[in-house]
């Protein structure tokens, strides 16, 4: 549980455990930088199944989304045999497009690791041109996952 700004206590956001796997490191000998991205968009997998019950059902209405930007943000490296936690929120949703925050902590002891936003645009399945979030999935989207862990680490 955390707190929000008036003090009331929040469930804990929807989070993802990973463990860093030695192919995913540079020769630094912590995560490359481009596999960032390859954990948000695993953390959005596993978001949109928590809440969607799965991108198919999403697929299956003939809709779809296109990531158009992403920007991410290290604090520190993160390293081989390390469990992350990632965090992940809705910040926004608009007409047509949203925009989601995964936090990047390291699970030992809560440090941050980096930080990524990304923004979604829904588009139509069959010709990718832009179109309006449906109000269920807003709602859905708005609600997020609280509360919900997966653990692919064998962290829990």
């Amino acid at each position: 549980m955390s707190a929000n700004s008036t003090g009331a206590e929040q469930p804990a956001p929807f989070t993802l455990y990973i463990r860093v796997r030695y192919g995913e490191c540079d020769p630094q000998q912590v995560v490359f930088n481009a596999r960032y991205g390859d954990y948000a968009d695993l953390a959005m997998t596993e978001y949109f199944r928590a809440i969607f019950g799965s991108w198919n059902k999403v697929l299956e209405r003939g809709l779809d989304c296109q990531v158009v930007r992403m920007l991410t943000e290290w604090q520190q490296p993160a390293r081989f045999d390390e469990v992350l936690a990632l965090q992940v929120h809705t910040l926004h949703v608009g007409n047509t497009s949203f925009r989601i925050g995964v936090h990047i902590l390291r699970a030992e002891d809560a440090m941050p690791v980096a930080h990524t936003e990304i923004t979604y645009v829904m588009v139509s399945a069959d010709n990718y041109s832009k179109t309006c979030v449906p109000d269920d999935l807003r709602a859905l989207l708005l609600a997020g996952a609280p509360a919900v862990h997966v653990d692919q680490a064998a962290w829990l």
